[in-house]
């Protein structure tokens, strides 16, 4: 009597389908509560941004750092082709890193106009933290 070989990948290959059919059953159950937070995570995000504003501040700044300037800028903010922003803080306000960052400088710093509202206060609050 010959063995058929074919006989485990089938089973190998039932199994695997069985599988997806049933993660893709369990993920459109869930898929409501992925969209709508229950209302406890509201409120622990509300109350996440009013007492620790500032962290949540600081990632959304070091987030459009590393969408916007990290090409030029660097990773650690001094290794890119551009100049050392490690010390930026301590030589400029928030508001002339916002002016600089909206409007560019004669030197090589391009402007970012599409940079603005809150990304932008952001960022240069990010930026003038580093003194």
């Amino acid at each position: 009597m010959k063995k058929n070989p074919v006989i485990p990948y089938a089973i190998i290959a039932g199994l695997g389908l069985i599988a997806v059919i049933i993660i893709s059953v369990v993920g459109i159950d869930q898929r409501e509560a992925i969209q709508n937070p229950d209302e406890n995570g509201e409120e622990q995000a509300e109350e996440g941004a009013e007492e620790g504003g500032d962290s949540d501040s600081a990632d959304a700044g070091e987030e459009v750092f590393q969408n916007n300037c990290v090409t030029c800028h660097g990773e650690d903010l001094a290794s890119g082709s551009a100049p050392d922003l490690t010390e930026v803080g301590g030589r400029y306000s928030q508001e002339e890193i916002a002016d600089i960052v909206e409007n560019g400088t004669d030197g090589g710093m391009p402007a970012f106009p599409e940079l603005q509202g809150d990304d932008l206060d952001a960022l240069s609050e990010w930026l003038s933290e580093h003194q």
